[in-house]
């Protein structure tokens, strides 16, 4: 505003002075110097005036308000369930997590997927309200669904460079965002800037899927987790849609106490689960109540925390016969076996319909709690070797990308099929092989090593759950 005064005021007869010297010489002369003298002002004058309109633009850009930006919203829908629908397609997302294993992408989303339903997908990232540019994905299809009609999918995608994610959407279009509509999925095994080779929180974590069908097979089930305590296992994760009264019982109790880690699983509530493993014979949208699924699911999520994951059902225990627990067995096969990630564990069957003879552990105490009791089944079938024959597995988590539920399907190491006198699974059950004799049958004992231990800590649990009579052991 000044530099326009002084131009304004500034008295107009000095300016023409030199001019009209001009024309009269002997006044040009003695004005020359003041000529140069009022070009020079005029020249600073100027400059001040063209400074200060740029000051102004400057300041009024600058008062302007930032537009709020849509992104705020990402954090206002965050899905706290296991099971998310995509809008617009026929999938389910169960959860996304950090993965730069492979070169390229960082984010691995795990989904169940119609098989006949292909459309490209981009992934969407939000970090403090902010919105990332939408990335392609690569959508990698499990090879194996028994033929079910929905099957166990990873989404992977890269976050753009200079971002830092926190949470992730997918998009069937990658310009076309409709933000209120989004559900996002929380980014799970975050780098935390520590040391990359931290200490992990558990030694074994033991997955199990699925309860369903209200499974209530109360003394089985706490006598298995015992077991696996007495073993070293530090945690169990279980994927739950239905249980019996007395079951969910006992499973609260164990939550409570932090042994294991609940995880809702209401698949019956979007897709037509089958309670088979064939699609042939059973029919239904997805595989056994989506197994496949939770078991990678359960891969991923104890990979950061876990040293080793046990991939088997609940009425199994993985069993050393010459080691006492699961860290010298897994000690002792690693120095053997270096830089394999996945070892197999053959699966022996004890018909419950054979009891040990004396009932010495028949216990009046678990006398009205539902289940089988393990400690009265001795007797085991030997696998029919002419035949395929399942195996259960023990894997070092971060050197698997994708399971299935008697193998790997994509690993890093290599794998090893443990021999059956150093490990094997006890599962106790109907028999597989009914045409067996029980003189073919084969005496196994070695759940008796740990009854002096098993028996008091099962009664525990128990009594600390509410299932146990008065007549039950402290």
């Amino acid at each position: 505003m000044t530099s326009f005064m002084v131009f304004t005021y500034y008295d107009w007869r000095n300016t023409l002075q030199p001019w009209l010297g001009f024309f009269f010489p002997s006044t040009w002369m003695g004005k020359a110097k003041e000529l140069k003298g009022m070009l020079l002002l005029l020249f600073i004058a100027t400059f001040i005036f063209l400074l200060s309109l740029n000051m102004r633009k400057h300041m009024t850009y600058k008062a302007f308000p930032k537009p709020l930006s849509a992104s705020k919203m990402c954090s206002l829908q965050i899905s706290e369930q296991t099971l998310t629908p995509l809008n617009n397609t026929k999938h389910i997302l169960v959860s996304a997590y950090m993965d730069q294993r492979v070169k390229g992408l960082d984010i691995r989303i795990i989904g169940i997927f119609k098989m006949d339903s292909d459309q490209p997908l981009y992934c969407l990232f939000c970090c403090a309200g902010q919105l990332s540019n939408a990335t392609p994905t690569t959508i990698l299809k499990h090879n194996e669904n028994f033929g079910f009609p929905f099957i166990t999918t990873d989404v992977m995608c890269g976050i753009p460079k200079g971002f830092s994610a926190t949470h992730v959407t997918l998009l069937t279009q990658p310009h076309s965002v409709t933000i209120p509509n989004q559900t996002w999925l929380p980014i799970r095994n975050q780098k935390t800037g520590r040391e990359e080779e931290q200490k992990l929180q558990f030694n074994f974590t033991v997955c199990i899927s699925n309860l369903f069908g209200d499974y209530n097979n109360v003394l089985q089930f706490a006598q298995t987790l015992e077991m696996y305590r007495l073993l070293g296992v530090d945690r169990v994760v279980i994927y739950n849609t239905s249980c019996g009264p007395e079951l969910d019982r006992l499973l609260q109790s164990y939550s409570q106490e932090g042994f294991v880690e609940m995880v809702p699983w209401p698949i019956h509530r979007y897709l037509n689960p089958s309670k088979g493993w064939l699609f042939s014979q059973s029919g239904g949208d997805v595989h056994y109540f989506g197994q496949l699924i939770t078991l990678n699911e359960c891969i991923y999520r104890s990979m950061k925390h876990s040293r080793y994951v046990l991939l088997n059902d609940i009425d199994e225990i993985i069993m050393p016969y010459k080691h006492n627990n699961l860290m010298s067995l897994m000690d002792m096969l690693q120095k053997q076996q270096p830089n394999t990630g996945v070892f197999l564990i053959e699966n022996h069957i004890f018909p419950k319909h054979h009891f040990e003879p004396s009932g010495r552990f028949h216990l009046p105490q678990w006398s009205d709690v539902p289940g089988v009791n393990i400690l009265e089944h001795i007797y085991k079938e030997d696998p029919d070797r002419s035949i395929y024959h399942p195996h259960k597995m023990i894997v070092q988590p971060r050197l698997v990308e994708q399971t299935s539920v008697h193998e790997v399907i994509k690993n890093f190491g290599k794998q090893f099929k443990v021999p059956m006198d150093v490990c094997r699974i006890i599962h106790v059950r109907v028999a597989l092989r009914g045409s067996l004799k029980f003189e073919q049958l084969r005496e196994d004992k070695r759940l008796w090593d740990f009854q002096e231990k098993l028996i008091p800590n099962v009664d525990k649990v128990l009594k600390r759950a509410g299932l146990l009579g008065s007549e039950g052991r402290s």
